[in-house]
This record gives structure tokens, C-alpha cells and sequence, in this order.
């Protein structure tokens, strides 16, 4: 039963993601990035809905009163695409996404990315995508965008972790604006490789700000992936 809720909802979010992605493909050139970012907001609304009435899958969101009014660079956990369609609810909409440039090359999705203008790297390029991050990133928050980026680069199972990138520090660091951690156990529930989305409630703690101004890259890295790799350890699965 669970795996006919789970291909259900794959319908679900295939249509709304192709719907979302010609509606921004088409009319988002001549509209207000604003306007872009509701609707990519409300597709992550409209999924999460989805989401718990045919899976069965909610979510219980924490620390909500941390998220500054103020723009900020987002580093977040990353274990499925859940806080993909997620976070793009849960955070304010003027959202700048670091992600993967091969995903700027599917049709009609790829379209829609490049209309939000997120921060496609090539992720084989070491440095230079480093470089990269730091330059776009400090233009999308000067612009009042929250930059979002997954430190550990790709997604990674529950109990485990990955070496922390120092490209979001970085951007800390060289930017001065300060750092929103993110933590969830999303890949208990909807696993990285997995089609099932198995019924819960995912938990996602938003922490306090990270005051940048006058650390190092390295001690930015050091505090965020304490903090979230402490809070990961607190949650269920």
C-alpha cells in the first residue's frame, strides 16, 4: 500500500514540478524575481500538503524564530530531496540555491533554475568553484537573497556524515553575514536512493545564528558542523 501511496505522489510532484517549472519558464523573464520565488514557494507548500495527506509524511519544524528577517547564508543537512521542495517553503522565497550545473541542463526544470538564477557549479572544478560560490554568493546577498548551500555536497544516508566543503564558510567568512545552521532526520523517512516515502514526522531544527564577523573559514566550518552534527545525533533514526 505504501508503495502505490509513494508512486501516487511521484505523479504528483512530477506534474507540479513541470507545471511550476513552464509557468516560471515561460512568464518569469518579464516578472519580478519576487513574483518567481512565491511560486517556486508554493510548489514546496503544495508538495508538502501532498506529501502528508497520501503518504502520510509531515513534518514538525523547530526553532522557526531563528530565521533572521534579514538576509543570511543557509547550510543545511542533506539526506534526501526532501528539504529540496522543503526549504523552499520553510525559509523566506528570495532564495539562491548553490547547486550541481548539470541540473540547469533538464528541460523545462533547467529552464525554470536559470529564471531564480541559483549558483550552478561544476563540481569537478575544485577552486575554481570555490571562487565561484564566494563571488555569486556575496552578489545574491547583497541583493537580499538567502544563499543556501548543503556543506557536505551531496546527499548522505542518516548516521552518517561527509567532509564538510569549506566553500559556504568561505562565503561566510569574506561576506561577514551571518550563518543559519539546519538539521532533520528528511532521510529516515524518504531515503536517498529509495522510491518509498515511509510515514512520520520529519524533524527539522532550525539554530541559532552564526555571527561571521572576524572568524576564519575554518573556524565557521567547525562551529556549523558542530552544531549540526550535535542536533543530528538528538534526532529520532
Amino acid at each position: 500500500m505504501q508503495l502505490l501511496r509513494s508512486l501516487i505522489y511521484f505523479l504528483f510532484l512530477t506534474f507540479s514540478t513541470v507545471l511550476c517549472s513552464l509557468v516560471i519558464a515561460l512568464a518569469g523573464w518579464f516578472l519580478p524575481f519576487s513574483w518567481n520565488s512565491a511560486v517556486a514557494g508554493g510548489w514546496g507548500a503544495a508538495n508538502l500538503w501532498a506529501l502528508k495527506w497520501i503518504c502520510g509524511l509531515d513534518y514538525q519544524l523547530r526553532g522557526a524564530e531563528n530565521i533572521p528577517k534579514q538576509n543570511a547564508l543557509v547550510l543545511s543537512k542533506h539526506q534526501s530531496a526532501w528539504e529540496t521542495i522543503a526549504l523552499r517553503w520553510l525559509l523566506p522565497f528570495h532564495q539562491s540555491w548553490v547547486l550541481k550545473r548539470e541540473l540547469m541542463w533538464v528541460p523545462i526544470f533547467g529552464w525554470a533554475l536559470a529564471v531564480v538564477k541559483p549558483i550552478a557549479i561544476d563540481r569537478q572544478s575544485g577552486r575554481k568553484a570555490v571562487k565561484q560560490v564566494v563571488r555569486e554568493g556575496i552578489d545574491r546577498l547583497q541583493k537580499g537573497q538567502f544563499v543556501i548551500i548543503f556543506p557536505e555536497g551531496t546527499r548522505v544516508a542518516p548516521g552518517e556524515k561527509k567532509k564538510y566543503g569549506i566553500g559556504g564558510a568561505l562565503l561566510a567568512s569574506k561576506s561577514g553575514y551571518p550563518v543559519l545552521p539546519i538539521a532533520h532526520n528528511a532521510g529516515v523517512y524518504w531515503r536517498r536512493r529509495g522510491l518509498i516515502k515511509h510515514p512520520g514526522t520529519i524533524q527539522v531544527v532550525i539554530g541559532p545564528t552564526i555571527e561571521t564577523k572576524g572568524l576564519s573559514a575554518s573556524e565557521i566550518n567547525s562551529r556549523v558542523e558542530t552544531w549540526i552534527e550535535t542536533t543530528m545525533a538528538e534526532l529520532p533514526g
